[in-house]
């Protein structure tokens, strides 16, 4: 990492919570995509039933 000085502190918190931002964006898609495809499945259930 190159020597930022006085602003080493400022750039290492940016860079944490964008990172951190980055997993809650990721989590978030992957949990409702998983919602969705169960939604899916459940609803090809309900034709291949009916």
């Amino acid at each position: 990492m190159p020597d930022l000085g006085a602003y080493a502190l400022e750039v290492g918190l940016a860079y944490t919570v964008s990172i951190a931002l980055l997993v809650v964006l990721v989590w978030i898609s992957v949990a409702q995509a998983r919602k969705a495809k169960a939604s899916l499945e459940q609803a090809e259930g309900r034709l291949k039933d009916g």
